[in-house]
């Protein structure tokens, strides 16, 4: 069970945002899951690119003028100079891909924690240099892959690896959306406009923005290592940049196997990202717009319907403890995502009070699950453009 209070350090951790600015959606979502658990307080940012729209976005965000910086350069180094209780402890990362790596390393760099939104960087490279940035410096790094977050999720996990389903045959794990069915990024909408653009969401489209969530998903419930991929990714959208559609095969160590699809062009489909998990012993289904109800099937018996009860003696102590409500009160989106945070803080506490932390082996992700979600990428990519080529996947940075 976690600690949720700040302990030793006895004051909220001071956060600051980069992104976030007046027409950001992700960036309201950080600022709201970051300060849900009364844990942080949000005290500086530098809210967007355009010096104007960063300094007249911070009002909405109760950040104080002496703090709403224009860029995220500024922010650093006057942060890093103001005295230690004062500093900001930690620095989320909301802005369009192409942009993480610089303000993710720097950050480090000048020594601060940081929470990056998903894909960690524009390509691997990116990922590995980050990776070496965070290993050579003392600073929490979490990726925000919220939908590790949820309570079923957790409860689903610890089920798995601790044996519950028996040996795990296969994984279908599935984004589905509808939302850029039309070519919305001609309209200059701004959230489709970046993401299928190449020189700002990297190599894939919906492969990059969801299927990563997919895939991770997967990883994440089950542990278990691929070994191999296969993978098809289509343009349906004429005109369109990056793929809009996409189905991956995994081949895992242990003989299971994996399927990952993705799309955005599906009518009517909102945000239904959901995972099926077949074992031995059982199989288990969960469903994110549904995520309070997790089913759990065995030849034989009548299907167990699992809700989301922290009081309820079915529910082991990971679920237990991702939850904030009674059973009945629905715990949704902002709530899995303050997971990732609240988890985090844990870590970000050990460090300020002098403790060490677990950083490769944690319940949030990390800098390692975001280098193998840029792996996901870069092969996924690389097979679809050999005709679904079978690829190695086993990424040596990956947590076991």
């Amino acid at each position: 069970m976690t600690d949720t209070t700040n302990g030793a350090l006895n004051r909220k951790l001071k956060m600051a945002l980069v992104g976030g600015g007046q027409g950001s959606f992700i960036g309201r979502v950080h600022a709201t899951a970051a300060v849900l658990d009364n844990r942080a307080a949000l005290v500086a940012g530098a809210l967007s690119s355009n010096p104007e729209r960063a300094k007249a976005s911070a009002p909405a965000y109760d950040i104080a003028e002496s703090r709403a910086y224009t860029s995220y350069g500024e922010m650093l180094e006057k942060e890093a100079a103001l005295p230690e209780g004062e500093r900001i402890d930690f620095v989320s990362v909301a802005t369009p891909n192409h942009t993480h790596f610089d303000i993710a390393k720097a950050a480090v760099e000048a020594g601060f924690n940081v929470i990056c939104d998903k894909p960690m960087t524009f390509d691997l490279a990116q990922a590995e240099e980050l990776v070496k940035a965070v290993e050579g410096s003392d600073v929490v790094f979490a990726v925000s892959h919220n939908y590790t977050g949820y309570p079923l999720v957790r409860q689903a996990r610890e089920m798995i690896l601790s044996g519950e389903l028996g040996e795990i045959n296969a994984i279908r794990s599935n984004y589905i959306q509808g939302w850029l069915r039309t070519r919305l990024e001609s309209e200059d909408q701004k959230q489709a406009a970046w993401r299928t653009d190449p020189s700002k969401s990297g190599a894939a489209g919906a492969f990059g923005d969801i299927g990563t969530h997919a895939y991770n998903l997967g990883r994440y419930m089950t542990g278990l290592i691929p070994e191999e991929i296969s993978c098809n990714l289509k343009i349906f959208a004429d005109g369109r940049a990056l793929d809009d559609y996409g189905h991956a095969v995994v081949r895992y160590s242990n003989g299971a196997l994996g399927t990952v699809t993705a799309s955005q062009i599906s009518h009517g489909r909102e945000n239904d990202l959901f995972i099926e998990v077949d074992g031995t012993k059982g199989a288990l289904q969960w469903r994110q717009e549904e995520p309070n109800v997790m089913i759990v099937r065995k030849n034989g018996s009548p299907h167990q319907m699992y809700t989301r009860d922290p009081n309820a003696p079915f529910m082991n102590e990971m679920g237990a403890s991702a939850c904030r409500l009674p059973s009945g009160h629905p715990e949704a989106f902002f709530e899995a995502f303050a997971n990732v945070y609240r988890f985090a803080y844990d870590a970000m506490v050990a460090r300020a009070s002098g403790e060490s932390f677990e950083k490769k082996d944690t319940i949030y992700p990390n800098v390692y699950d975001g280098a193998e979600g840029m792996y996901f990428i870069q092969q996924c990519v690389a097979s679809s453009a050999e005709n679904g080529a079978w690829l190695p996947m086993k990424y040596s940075g990956a947590r076991s």
